[in-house]
């Protein structure tokens, strides 16, 4: 599997409104569960998960973050791109502290060993200026989710 085919236009939502960073993880469960590519247990399992081990990334270009649950949570490999309205507070990767973010991309990883590859993917494509330029001015759904299936 490429991680082409774990993006869809549908799992791509630019203007999610969440006080926090738990309500960005239920709006964006709730979305997924509807879809069927995660199971009753991810909820609970995205948040324990950022709780012990947080993915937030403060890059050269913009601050994201990448929340994953373990594998068991997942029904079908998924990468949900969701921009938030506001900044919401979450901790960084490594060192656990506080940063502001408005973009968060959850990884639905199905198979643990593929994990290192998307990550690693994900932080060169948000080290490319080009890159996060075109994500941040781009505004269109589909045109998010082309973006991702055309650099990923």
């Amino acid at each position: 599997m490429s991680y082409k085919d774990m993006f869809d236009a549908n799992w791509v939502d630019l203007n999610i409104q969440a006080a926090t960073e738990e309500e960005a993880f239920e709006l964006v469960a709730a979305k997924l569960m509807e879809t069927g590519v995660v199971n009753a247990g991810y909820l609970k399992g995205i948040t324990e998960r950022e709780r012990n081990f947080p993915t937030g990334l403060i890059t050269q270009h913009l601050n994201i973050a990448l929340p994953h649950s373990d594998p068991e949570y997942v029904n079908k490999p998924f990468v949900f791109v969701a921009r938030l309205t506001d900044e919401v507070v979450c901790r960084q990767m490594g060192d656990s502290q506080e940063m502001p973010v408005k973009d968060l991309f959850f990884l639905g990883i199905k198979n643990g060993k593929e994990q290192v590859g998307l990550l690693q993917a994900f932080m060169n494509l948000f080290m490319d200026k080009k890159f996060v330029d075109q994500y941040k001015s781009t505004v269109s759904t589909k045109d998010v989710y082309q973006l991702f299936v055309n650099n990923i």
